[in-house]
């Protein structure tokens, strides 16, 4: 158990938790940057978290749900209003929906997370301000302190778990939903490297390719929300041509972008991608999720080895655009 002690001060609004870890503080920040592994212990041993957005910037948001053992669901946000890397996170936290839109009935928090080396490992303390003592009331009869103590249980083994997150790890799908996947996998480059690689036609060309043998001759990129994009690939030999365009929803350099995409020629409703950059301590994490019109849609798609093909891009992506 690695709580070392829990303070709750009514005078100051405030309740603090101290925990200590036998490992690096750059351990320990992983563990918070990223949504595969926050996911694991944030929601209690019963009611555990999946998070479909983790923005981890200031002005960025998380969205996340805990299900229960008879399918219920609880969700909750966080808007980031400090991150100080490897030292400080600053987020407002809040009740909401399954899709992280805010509960107005429910009171939101403001929570800080420390994180220092010590001797031994590292710390981590985590300050909650309450609005008023009757929010702090509710909230604590809620089950507030319980359920954080039963979720904190849970972070020894994800710390311990090396391999599932290791930064060697190929392109990896997560099923969020019956019609939603989140993509992930670690670049080896900083977050403004690879939001370029992203946004910079020539460097696109360069890497987005998939398997060896296939040309990008068309790359019209979207940098301004509302404004089109659309891709083309052909064979070496000019063969076999496709493509897909969409609408850039959302922009949010260098960590966040959101568009819309359909294949060219195809009828019917497309995908949501959400692309997300978070610096991690091995270079940064990017992680997309994609909504789907359909279960049906998304297992079909899957079916054609996306997955693989997006690791051959993002290896293209490390060995001859960040490394050159």
């Amino acid at each position: 158990m690695p709580i070392t002690s829990v303070t709750s001060d009514p005078a100051a609004l405030t309740l603090t938790v101290v925990a200590d870890y036998a490992v690096p503080v750059e351990r320990l920040w992983e563990a918070y940057s990223d949504p595969r592994q926050l996911e694991r212990f944030w929601g209690p041993v019963e009611w555990p978290a999946t998070f479909t957005r983790h923005d981890m910037a200031v002005g960025g948001r998380s969205h996340y749900y805990m299900t229960g053992p008879d399918g219920q669901k609880a969700g909750g946000w966080w808007r980031f209003l400090a991150v100080e890397p490897l030292r400080r996170i600053e987020v407002e936290d809040g009740f909401g929906d399954e899709n992280g839109e805010p509960n107005p009935k429910m009171p939101s928090m403001r929570m800080v997370f420390e994180f220092s080396a010590t001797e031994t490992g590292s710390r981590f303390e985590s300050v909650t301000h309450f609005p008023s003592l009757e929010a702090m009331e509710q909230l604590v009869k809620l089950g507030m302190m319980e359920g954080l103590k039963s979720a904190m249980s849970q972070i020894d083994a994800v710390l311990a778990d090396l391999a599932a997150f290791a930064a060697s790890r190929a392109t990896e799908a997560q099923m969020l939903s019956d019609t939603r996947v989140r993509i992930s996998r670690v670049i080896r480059g900083s977050v403004q490297d690879v939001w370029r690689a992203h946004h910079e036609p020539k460097l696109i060309q360069r890497w987005l390719l998939g398997p060896d043998g296939w040309t990008m001759p068309v790359c019209q990129v979207a940098t301004k929300v509302g404004e089109r994009h659309r891709y083309e690939w052909e064979k070496a030999d000019g063969s076999e041509r496709f493509g897909f365009e969409g609408e850039l929803l959302e922009s949010a350099p260098p960590y966040r972008a959101v568009t819309s995409e359909a294949m060219i020629g195809m009828e019917g409703p497309g995908t949501r991608n959400e692309m997300t950059l978070v610096a991690v301590p091995a270079g940064t994490l990017l992680s997309i999720v994609i909504t789907y019109p359909s279960k049906e849609v998304r297992d079909m798609v899957l079916g054609t080895g996306m997955t693989a093909g997006m690791e051959t891009s993002y290896a293209r992506l490390e060995r001859e655009v960040l490394a050159a």
